[in-house]
């Protein structure tokens, strides 16, 4: 799996991308017919300036999306990839049942 990191208005962060790269590849392991991922980051433009993680992930069938605003990058990168994992295991399930 390719992963494209997009810091959108924001400094790159070589921290913060090998934290989701760790975080990937997990995802990697278990769902290996994950082609690749883009990940954005952004900052909300309000007040809060809450800290969002945008995660498209491109596989067989339709893309899978997942977004989440948090506090900080490593709490919105835990949400959005918990969001992802959901719909791989709701996609492998379906995919299963229809193979058998």
């Amino acid at each position: 799996m390719t992963v494209d990191f997009q810091f959108v208005k924001i400094p790159v962060s070589e921290a913060l991308k090998e934290y989701t790269t760790k975080k990937l590849q997990k995802i990697e392991t278990k769902y290996n017919w994950v082609i690749h991922t883009e990940v954005f980051f952004k900052i909300e433009n309000d007040a809060l300036g809450e800290k969002i993680c945008e995660m498209e992930l491109s596989l067989p069938g339709p893309k899978i999306f997942a977004s989440s605003k948090e506090k900080n990058f490593e709490m919105a990168v835990k949400e959005t990839i918990s969001d992802i994992q959901k719909q791989l295991k709701k996609r492998k399930e379906l995919t299963f049942r229809a193979n058998h």
